[in-house]
């Protein structure tokens, strides 16, 4: 067996947008009626009013943390008009997760804004920062007692939707492409626009900004959460990879220098050539989502990560899109190995986080099955998968079985 350290925290991930339901007032809710190729959230799981079954799920086979977020869009509505109810609501969930013994793992802002602040500009609008700040500042007020606190989630993926959506705008592109399910496997993550390096570090100065207000207002460690690809050079491309890594994801670990930690978010590994990413190569053991089956990606994206930031690091996503539960338990036992590995080789890594915990609505789809739970999307009925059981077991030995 492979041990963890005293306190490793155990749990899954989930976001507010992809399992609430009904995010009325935010930009995707108003996106996913205008753009083409795009399903609706609808209800989503429903977990708006279902947050304390889920979480007894987790809890009762053995995980002591959970990851969820609060959307900045139930909130602030409204430019400036904060709801006290909706701050009441997800101190609530904060308060159950304590109660079923969960350390909660809170994500002030998971890819949605408010539908307002998009219209503003969104994150490259003149006052993005400053709002940011102002709702972070509100936040921060539910957040009494929670220990871990991500700013953002995925910045760079988040960057890369913004280029996404200027390409629609200008025709250069005419259906939505999700940022993280496109089931042509020649569309995959390589043709998806990289951010300009102004949108990055727009989104850093965001993170910094409301990091300070964090850090004043709570007594939480706070980072960000990147999207982690786990890159690697063709032959001769060495110095290609320095380039394509840095716009897609250095310049987002540079940016967490001086955070308390950092979120790890890895899936699978591709390759950079003269031309950029290599598009995932057809094969029968892809994903549901077209990537390739790489559960040896979460060590290698560690390994980087550790190496770039040196911070204490937390996996706040790790998982694979499948309708074959034991092919994720498979992948997932397999992942822990790696990350086992980095760990004893130096890597500081304080917990693993499994994406997700529901199978959920996967940014303008529904086919792709990443939970550890099914969800029946008309009764909202909660269907445990033997993954779960077995990660449940991993957690309370606090140990993964060596290969």
């Amino acid at each position: 067996m492979s041990t963890f350290s005293p306190g490793f925290l155990w749990g899954a991930s989930t976001a507010p947008h992809q399992i609430e339901g009904n995010n009325l007032n935010s930009d995707w809710w108003a996106r996913e009626s205008l753009m083409p190729g795009m399903q609706a959230s609808g209800d989503a799981c429903d977990s708006y009013h279902r947050f304390r079954e889920d979480m007894m799920l987790l809890a009762e086979v053995g995980f002591n943390c959970y990851r969820f977020g609060i959307e900045w869009a139930r909130i602030e509505p409204r430019p400036g008009q904060f709801s006290q109810a909706e701050l009441a609501h997800y101190r609530r969930m904060i308060d159950t997760a304590v109660e079923f013994g969960l350390t909660p793992v809170i994500t002030l802002q998971h890819f949605t804004v408010p539908r307002w602040f998009a219209e503003e500009g969104g994150w490259m609008g003149e006052h993005a920062v400053e709002r940011f700040t102002r709702y972070v500042t509100m936040a921060t007020s539910i957040l009494g007692g929670v220990e871990w606190v991500a700013t953002m989630n995925e910045p760079n993926m988040q960057a890369m939707m913004i280029t996404v959506q200027e390409a629609m705008r200008s025709g250069r592109m005419n259906e939505w492409q999700s940022p993280t399910v496109d089931n042509d496997p020649q569309r995959i993550a390589a043709n998806l626009p990289t951010p300009t390096l102004e949108i990055g570090r727009r989104m850093v100065e965001a993170h910094h900004a409301v990091r300070a207000v964090v850090r004043a207002r709570t007594d939480a460690r706070v980072g960000w959460t990147v999207a982690n690809a786990a890159l690697t050079a063709a032959p001769g491309n060495e110095a290609k990879l320095v380039e394509v890594r840095y716009a897609k994801e250095d310049l987002y670990l540079e940016g967490a220098r001086g955070d308390d930690f950092i979120g790890v978010q890895s899936y699978s590994s591709q390759e950079v050539d003269a031309n950029g990413v290599v598009p995932h190569p057809e094969h029968p053991d892809n994903t549901l989502t077209g990537t390739a089956y790489r559960p040896d990606a979460l060590g290698m994206a560690v390994r980087h990560t550790w190496e770039r930031t040196g911070l204490p690091i937390l996996i706040t996503e790790n998982g694979i899109a499948t309708g074959d539960d034991e092919r994720r338990i498979a992948y997932t036992a397999e992942a822990l190995r790696h990350l086992a590995a980095a760990i004893a080789d130096g890597a500081d890594v304080r917990g693993y986080l499994h994406w997700s915990l529901l199978d959920n609505y996967e940014w303008g789809h529904w086919e792709p099955t990443f939970g550890l739970v099914a969800v029946d999307r008309f009764t909202f009925e909660r269907i445990p998968k033997p993954s779960l059981a077995w990660l449940g077991a991993i957690a309370r030995d606090n140990a993964v079985p060596v290969a």
